[in-house]
């Protein structure tokens, strides 16, 4: 995740928020994020390839030959120089970022299932993976090997996020438990409950929700869970977004933060922003919306519509720019400031 800038970009303001651009796929898309340095903007779709859109000029480049399925999860060295991608088909595959030819630099085989979550430590020496097999794995980036399996989830693991200290690491799973692990022991230091973003559907024999959104504030000192609640219907997807604020040292929650009237909801992603606000991107029956909220609120000071079902969210450097991946086969930039003139 790119943390927010040390500083208010000039013209922040996310109630100006407007759509700057788009770009087509073929395929509804399911994952985005900006490249390190803010050159490009990666997806990955309902097909295995990936595609990379230049913000200068909107030239694609696709990224073909390193899954068999869709691609679920996306993340960057910390120079930018390469970036992973983790596939339904389990394999985690490393590419040259400005490539104009691009082919796949390395293949690891990461999961069991589907490659839910993937991030890059600060200091770029850690991928964290999260997948399927309820296991979360670090990996050596500079040369692809294993560091360290992290066993404790009982469930599907679908977010993992580096706490900004450098020294722990944060994961949450389908049930609502969100792990705090020591990166140079892997031990487990403690849990938070997040459980009130799971639900158990007797009569359709589900568990659905989970922790979808998982982030640190930019000071450490609070952790947000985001996903769903109220779920009545899985299949028919009445739930409503719902963000857990919890207090990073005790590990107590301090806020449920909620919606209004968003009956067909969940939080995909969340992200620390300039003013020291979350926002979260949310998709669902109800389309696609950004939603800002202050840690002593529990209800979002602003929400932005977008066109279209949102299913990831990546800000970028600048804290201006918002990339959404889109379910009508769009990625979209938005800019949290007024349009120049």
């Amino acid at each position: 995740m790119n943390a927010a800038p040390s500083a208010i970009p000039p013209g922040f303001d996310p109630k100006l928020a407007h759509v700057l651009t788009q770009y087509p796929t073929e395929f509804p898309v399911v994952s985005c994020r900006f490249d390190p340095k803010g050159r490009y903007v990666f997806c990955g779709m309902e097909s295995s390839t990936i595609h990379r859109f230049s913000l200068a000029d909107g030239k694609k480049v696709s990224f073909i030959g390193g899954h068999d399925s869709w691609v679920f999860s996306l993340a960057f060295s910390a120079d930018g120089a390469r970036f992973f991608s983790g596939g339904g088909d389990g394999q985690v595959t490393e590419w040259d970022t400005a490539a104009d030819a691009p082919k796949p630099v390395r293949k690891i085989a990461a999961h069991q299932g589907w490659v839910r979550a993937m991030s890059v430590s600060s200091d770029g020496k850690i991928l964290v993976t999260g997948g399927n097999d309820r296991a979360v794995r670090l990996w050596d980036v500079a040369t692809g090997k294993p560091i360290r399996e992290l066993s404790g989830h009982k469930n599907h693991v679908y977010s993992v996020s580096f706490h900004p200290n450098g020294k722990t690491l944060l994961s949450g799973d389908l049930l609502g438990a969100v792990n705090e692990w020591d990166l140079a022991t892997g031990k487990l230091l403690g849990t938070f409950d997040a459980k009130a973003l799971h639900t158990y559907e007797a009569g359709q024999a589900v568990d659905f929700g989970g922790v979808r959104g998982l982030c640190a504030s930019s000071d450490g000192k609070l952790v947000a869970a985001g996903g769903l609640h109220k779920g009545t219907n899985p299949l028919g997807a009445v739930h409503e977004p719902l963000v857990l604020l919890f207090d990073a040292i005790s590990r107590k929650q301090v806020k449920a933060q909620i919606t209004e009237g968003i009956t067909g909801g969940v939080i995909w992603r969340l992200c620390p922003v300039a003013d020291g606000s979350v926002m979260g991107a949310c998709g669902g029956s109800n389309g696609g919306l950004l939603f800002f909220w202050k840690a002593d609120s529990e209800k979002p000071w602003h929400k932005f519509a977008l066109p279209s079902l949102a299913r990831d969210m990546d800000l970028h450097v600048d804290g201006l720019r918002v990339a959404t991946a889109h379910h009508d086969k769009h990625v979209r930039i938005t800019r949290l400031a007024a349009k120049a003139t």
